[in-house]
């Protein structure tokens, strides 16, 4: 199993700021388990002059005492460990200890420091601006919540707005990259565990030895003594202050509302009272508006439909949160059944729809067709419907309209032609000329359509990821 994947680009990236002549300031932020102590880690393994300092949420004075301390060991300045002294003087102790390579200080968890005493950002602006930004040193701040680390370091109303030289936001591990943690795996078995666990590698990694997507579920995820039981309480405490409205929110769209009005009915509000909750929740990368990929002003789009992105929390708002009641009274048994009930053909059938539209773009890099699109998506709408997968080649004025079928039988021809019948108004909506189709099946296709595919070069068929 591989506990460190895909995550080159951002290797490169930090190599890049360490190999300049100048010094560096590099933000590398994201939400909790996603990997960013991993990823810093693997970064420091290359690098031996290297001082990784974690904050606690304690206070500032705490804090500064026990960096001063690790200074001090890493300098070999005895004195410094029981001297008093403020933030400037420790950094410049730092700074004073000559090595042969290029020094790297890391601040993990650096919004604690701020959250603790809202003056700190400023004191690491004189600190970078008197002291750092001449000395040929690499400063990472990096932290897990990202409000906080948004506010701290990257908005334009923070004292350290500008000064940075990069910038790294850590996401999911994408579905293309999930198999290199379950050795021997198909990815068309993996997608149950996938529509469980997202890309977070935390996650991942609890689910790794598990066959059986059930057991694991019932193991790690309804279990109250496992971490998955109350993870999103953990994830949004630390985020936002109003928890029961944000709840509430999420659960509504994860109970099938998806339009800001029926999202508003579902909880008594008008849609105006909605606005600023769900900016928090894009922010936080949790949730997401979509609308129609044909679209030309998706911002102002009156067909905008809510839906949550991260997979573990869709799932644990679908399938724990309204059964909170019968697991914590042993009832486990029964809130399994229930999810077994719905979690093939009303969950996990949706997040291959996902997963299949991410494929296409690898499909197109791959130069599975003769031209390269630049939008992929979905539509739905009066003119025909909902259809998985839309892909438009705006220049060539090509179009790609595509369904997919998370199924146990193989899909055949009637597949295939109510997806043709679509074709002339999506051609007239897109202003395309010519149209292709491609299906996805993970229990394959009828002989019937197989052969259709192989007389037509304009059909293609996916059955394994």
């Amino acid at each position: 199993m591989q506990m460190f994947v895909n995550r080159t680009k951002e290797l490169e990236s930090l190599e890049k700021q360490y190999a300049a002549d100048q010094s560096s300031l590099v933000i590398v932020y994201g939400r909790r388990r996603v990997g960013k102590t991993a990823l810093i880690t693997e970064f420091l393994k290359r690098h031996p002059n290297a001082l990784y300092f974690l904050a606690t949420e304690e206070s500032e004075t705490q804090n500064l005492n026990y960096f001063k301390i690790q200074v001090a060991e890493f300098a070999g300045n005895k004195l410094l460990k029981t001297a008093a002294v403020d933030w400037f003087t420790v950094f410049k102790t730092l700074i004073d200890y000559k090595t042969e390579t290029k020094k790297i200080i890391v601040l993990d968890e650096f919004q604690y420091i701020g959250q603790s005493n809202a003056a700190f950002p400023s004191v690491m602006q004189k600190v970078w601006d008197t002291l750092l930004k001449e000395a040929n040193v690499m400063l990472i701040l990096c932290g897990s919540l990202v409000s906080l680390m948004k506010s701290q370091t990257l908005d334009y109303s923070s004292p350290l707005y500008g000064r940075r030289t990069g910038q790294i936001k850590l996401k999911q591990i994408p579905f293309n990259h999930y198999h290199a943690f379950f050795e021997g795996r198909t990815n068309n078995d993996l997608l149950p565990f996938y529509a469980v666990t997202g890309g977070v590698p935390k996650y991942i990694e609890t689910f790794s030895g598990y066959t059986d997507i059930y057991k694991a579920i019932e193991q790690n995820v309804l279990n109250s003594q496992s971490f998955l039981y109350e993870e999103p309480y953990f994830l949004l405490q630390k985020e936002v202050s109003e928890i029961g409205s944000y709840f509430s929110l999420i659960k509504a769209i994860a109970m099938g509302n998806h339009k800001l009005s029926s999202i508003a009915t579902n909880l008594g509000l008008k849609q105006t009272g909605l606005t600023k909750y769900l900016k928090v929740l894009m922010d936080l990368d949790l949730i997401e508006r979509e609308v129609p990929v044909t679209e030309i002003a998706p911002e102002k789009s009156k067909s905008g439909l809510y839906r949550i992105t991260d997979n573990f929390i869709a799932f644990w708002f679908r399938f724990v949160y309204p059964y909170r009641a019968y697991l914590e009274k042993g009832e486990t048994a029964f809130v399994l059944s229930q999810i077994k009930k719905s979690f093939v053909q009303n969950y996990a059938a949706f997040v291959y729809e996902d997963v299949c539209r991410q494929k296409m773009w690898e499909l197109s890099a791959a130069g599975t067709w003769d031209f390269h699109f630049d939008k992929v998506g979905r539509y739905w709408g009066s003119k025909t419907g909902e259809i998985d997968i839309v892909a438009i080649d705006t220049l060539g004025g090509n179009l790609v309209l595509g369904e997919c079928k998370y199924t146990t039988t193989p899909k055949g021809l009637s597949v295939l032609h109510a997806l043709q019948e679509k074709a002339a108004a999506m051609l007239k909506l897109t202003q395309a000329k010519n149209v292709q189709y491609i299906l996805f099946s993970t229990a394959g296709f009828t002989q019937g359509l197989a052969d259709e595919a192989n007389k037509n070069t304009d059909i293609k068929l996916v059955e394994k990821l």
